[in-house]
């Protein structure tokens, strides 16, 4: 038996990961940004926003562990820390700190053997997305926006992900930054410059609009654009850094590089 009985999940994606170590009786409350499992929704008390929450309401629910993601939540984690609650404060942003959170939280419920399933199992969809990519020669420029106003380009573990599914970045050298205020695009047109093969559409918290992209200027002449390579991948099946990043957002990147990559041309 675990611990922790009465485990408060300020974020999405350690509410995924405990139900998929089979560890969500010890959830006392989840983000009310849950979707995965469903049923969280449903079986749990939503205890708290993302970058807000209610200490009060937190409490309510007896934690005796909160686990909280990034500097965003860093404030109600101190807070809740000197109400007398064991904090434990995740800050991963590459694919191999998932699978490191995966491993902490798994220990962290005495489920050590069903958290190395899990590893070895997204690392098996790694390695697929990985060996479908090197059949190829030519590996598209994909521009990821993750917010529209100002312009965003994606985190570290999206960065990531496009390589294993076989494009490149457009805007590597902005992924590495953590805070979203240091990925911001300032200048439109250097998307146009970068003339990215493929758009991923992934508004953080709001419906991703593909033709809203023609009306900025000059971006007609995007090859993106051009030839119809403007998709969405919803933020909840990529921009939480847990299992679906992977089982999800990597599969559906993995399926637009694909369909990229039968619109080319046979080589002569």
């Amino acid at each position: 038996m675990s611990h922790y009985q009465r485990i408060a999940c300020l974020s999405t994606e350690s509410v995924e990961t405990l139900y998929a170590l089979g560890a969500e009786d010890c959830i006392a409350g989840i983000s009310g940004f849950t979707i995965r499992p469903p049923r969280a929704r449903e079986e749990k008390p939503k205890i708290s926003g993302f970058s807000s929450a209610k200490l009060d309401r937190i409490l309510a629910v007896r934690p005796d562990l909160a686990i909280g993601f990034c500097n965003l939540q860093a404030d109600i984690c101190r807070d809740l820390a000197q109400a007398g609650v064991e904090v434990h404060l995740f800050n991963q942003h590459t694919v191999a700190g998932i699978l490191g959170m995966v491993r902490v939280l798994a220990a962290l419920v005495q489920r050590t053997d069903a958290g190395e399933q899990l590893v070895a199992e997204l690392e098996r969809q790694i390695d697929a997305a990985r060996m479908l990519a090197a059949q190829w020669t030519r590996r598209p420029t994909v521009y990821f926006e993750e917010w529209n106003d100002p312009l965003m380009s994606g985190i570290g573990w999206v960065s990531e992900l496009i390589a294993m599914a076989g494009g490149t970045d457009a805007f590597p050298e902005l992924a590495v930054h953590q805070r979203a205020q240091q990925r911001i695009i300032a200048d439109p047109q250097e998307v146009v410059r970068r003339a990215p093969d493929i758009i991923i559409g992934s508004w953080c918290g709001k419906k991703f609009q593909p033709e809203s992209l023609g009306t900025r200027p000059g971006w007609d002449a995007i090859p993106a654009l051009q030839n119809g390579m403007v998709f969405e991948i919803k933020s909840a099946d990529i921009l939480s850094p847990g299992p679906s990043a992977i089982t999800e957002g990597l599969r559906q990147l993995s399926m637009r590089v694909a369909q990229w990559q039968a619109l080319q041309p046979e080589p002569a």
